[in-house]
């Protein structure tokens, strides 16, 4: 085992009572240009961006004046911990204050098991009181690396890896037992972390408790028997719960990772309570779902966030899918399949087939007929989009109950509503509502307390039923008319802009496709388009649904052509992992991959985000002006035969690309001969 420790930690990785600064992005791009030093990373400022990247989900400070930002980055060469004791302590968000012992975990793209195990047990000792008062002893570098083999050699850290605290002796009663689950982002740290800490605080209020980390570096999962025993779950993740439905029925406690490293007690505590209350939240739901991802301090306006994001990242499977054949079917028999699709399947036949209409590839009997055949089954798919997003929304607020009452919500928006006039009914607007009310319904439903021999059947019968009566009966007679009003007016809206008023639509959803680069922004700017797109008429060449599309398309190709033409303008200015990242952001940028300038972004916000923003505001609003059309959802430049008026589209991508790629290379400028001379003169001591 020594060898591996030599791989994860030397003195060379070692500072002692140094003064890195009071907060915490000054103490990790220290400890980042110490590993760059020692040979362990290409790049310390990718190293740094990647940790940073890290800590703004949720700061990796933990009680006891411990910090322990970590990350996982392509730029890492081998699997490396940099140690620093501070002199003063550094904010790492910590809630009893400021931390002075610092470690940086780095660990490659694909570090393996064993280093993984290496690196969890490293996390696990910092619990340990005489552990870390161990390191604030040391005298030398080398008594560090002593300290950091001894816990990760092979010696046991109680709790092991699929931890198990056994229960005090009490006055003859039958404890209460307890499973766990805990899970961050990384599964580096705080899972195990987080593990031992609940272990502890169990073992002291005399709990039989079992927890499953599931970390990078793998565990054990807990049995049935430990499972069906046990009196409540905690559910201590970031990220979403493996296997969840082994735990359905189970009273559950849920939170962020953070705090049962933070609180574990009061986490027991609140375990302890909900076993003993015949109303408490039950697990309900599929494994990985998305309820499972949210602590219990969420917000309401997260909460909102996360359920519609949930509905939008299930539906885009269906827009990619059912697009992307609509676009193929354009292209083998013309915008014209739209009338004829219809007859075409009817019929079943090869004979008497019209013309191939205009944009067809071939005016070939054959190939209009599979293109009519295409376009249908892309149809079909996208006649799904309305019911997934709300279909999927539900889930995300009430688990596997909310999927049959919000698809069927779903359904009835694009059904109510519907007249000559308005052939779409509520749309996608009332999808939305439908969703979010289909999941608050069967949510409320299953928090509530029922005979365990009724149990069983409210996931699967009574609750779906009684939800989508309900609800059902809501949208048809109370929202219907309004929603199908809101609805039809924001489509008719979007029909008569011309002019300035569609410049300026254009230039605003550029904006929001660069702001965030796939984040909430971005997708919703994204939604608006596709949702638009497949409505009644939005098909037609020159509606203004299609223009709307290729805005956003246009403008979110924007920022990696941008940010690849930048490095390949001014190299320098760059690292060398980031030029190898501008180099496939060529691609990335060409196939409508905005979050190809993400590793940009992240390492140089208050640059590259600005830039980014003009580009895509004058791409949409020259798309919008020049009338450019788009019948695809994705795609970018490879679906230039669903595009209308083909040399404005590229003319708008390529004067929106040169806008950012210009105007960020400039900022980059500024302050960079500064930066690298600081650097230079200010090396890293020990």
């Amino acid at each position: 085992m020594e060898a591996d420790m030599e791989q994860l930690i030397t003195a060379d990785l070692v500072q002692l009572d140094v003064d890195l600064g009071t907060d915490a992005s000054d103490v990790i791009d220290a400890l980042a240009a110490r590993v760059a030093s020692v040979g362990r990373a290409d790049s310390a400022d990718d190293l740094a961006a990647a940790a940073k990247a890290r800590e703004s989900q949720a700061g990796t400070g933990v009680p006891g004046g411990i910090a322990i930002p970590h990350c996982r980055a392509a730029t890492v060469t081998a699997p490396t911990l940099a140690f620093a004791r501070l002199s003063n302590g550094a904010d790492f968000g910590a809630p009893d204050g400021a931390a002075d012992i610092v470690f940086m975990i780095a660990a490659p793209e694909g570090a393996g098991n064993a280093h993984l195990k290496l690196l969890s047990s490293l996390a696990r000792a910092l619990v340990r009181s005489d552990f870390t008062q161990a390191l604030r002893d040391a005298r030398t570098p080398d008594e560090i690396v002593a300290l950091v083999e001894e816990v990760t050699s092979g010696v046991e850290i109680a709790p092991a890896p699929a931890a198990t605290a056994a229960p005090v002796e009490t006055s003859g009663e039958t404890p209460r037992r307890i499973v766990a689950v805990t899970a961050c982002t990384t599964g580096i740290a705080h899972t195990y972390m987080a593990a031992d800490a609940l272990a502890q605080a169990a073992r002291d209020a005399g709990v039989d408790f079992s927890v499953e980390p599931q970390g990078s570096s793998g565990s054990t999962p807990l049995t049935a028997d430990q499972i069906s025993s046990a009196d409540a779950v905690i559910f201590a993740t970031d990220v979403g719960v493996k296997d969840q439905a082994r735990f359905a029925g189970k009273p559950v406690v849920r939170s962020g990772v953070k705090r049962a490293i933070n609180e574990p007690r009061v986490m027991i505590d609140a375990a302890l309570a909900a076993a003993a209350d015949p109303s408490a939240r039950r697990v309900e739901g599929d494994a990985d779902g998305p309820a499972a991802d949210a602590g219990e301090d969420e917000n309401a306006g997260r909460k909102l966030q996360r359920w519609l994001l949930t509905g939008v990242s299930y539906m885009i499977p269906f827009v990619a899918a059912g697009g992307l054949l609509i676009a193929l079917g354009f292209l083998l028999a013309g915008y014209d399949v739209t009338d004829t699709a219809g007859d075409v399947l009817a019929s079943n036949s090869l004979a008497n087939l019209p013309a191939a209409g205009e944009h067809a590839l071939f005016d070939s009997g054959l190939l209009y007929y599979l293109g009519a055949l295409i376009f249908l089954l892309g149809s079909w798919a996208f006649s799904f989009l309305v019911p997934a997003l709300a279909g999927y929304i539900a889930y995300a607020i009430a688990d596997r109950p909310g999927i049959a009452p919000g698809f069927v919500m779903g359904y009835a928006a694009t059904q109510i509503g519907v007249t000559d006039t308005n052939p779409n009914g509520a749309g996608f607007i009332g999808g939305i509502v439908g969703g979010l009310l289909a999941g608050l319904v069967a949510a409320w439903f299953t928090r509530r307390g029922v005979p365990r021999w009724l149990a069983g059947l409210m996931p699967v019968v009574v609750i779906p039923l009684v939800t989508t009566l309900v609800v059902g009966m809501a949208l048809i007679l109370v929202l219907a008319k309004p929603l199908a009003w809101l609805n039809e007016t924001l489509v008719d809206g979007l029909n008569s802009m011309t002019g300035n008023s569609a410049i300026l639509l254009g230039a605003v959803l550029g904006l929001m496709m660069c702001f965030d680069l796939g984040g909430p922004v971005n997708k919703a700017a994204y939604v608006f388009a596709v949702t638009g797109l497949s409505t009644t008429g939005a098909l037609e060449a020159g509606s203004s649904q299609a223009k709307i599309m290729a805005a956003v398309m246009l403008a979110g190709m924007v920022p990696p052509l941008a940010m690849a033409l930048s490095t390949a303008l001014r190299p320098k200015l760059y690292t060398p992992a980031e030029r190898e990242n501008g180099k496939a952001a060529w691609l990335l940028g060409a196939s409508f991959i905005s979050e190809g300038a993400i590793p940009f972004a992240a390492a140089d916000p208050l640059r590259v985000l600005p830039a980014m923003m003009a580009g895509g505001v004058v791409t949409g609003a020259l798309s919008m002006a020049t009338g450019v059309t788009m019948m695809a959802p994705h795609g970018g430049v490879f679906v230039f035969f669903a595009v209308d008026k083909v040399l404005w589209f590229f003319v708008s991508l390529v004067i929106g690309t040169l806008v950012a790629g210009f105007l960020v290379t400039a900022l980059k400028q500024v302050g960079h001969s500064k930066q690298a001379a600081t650097a230079a003169d200010d090396p890293v001591t020990v």
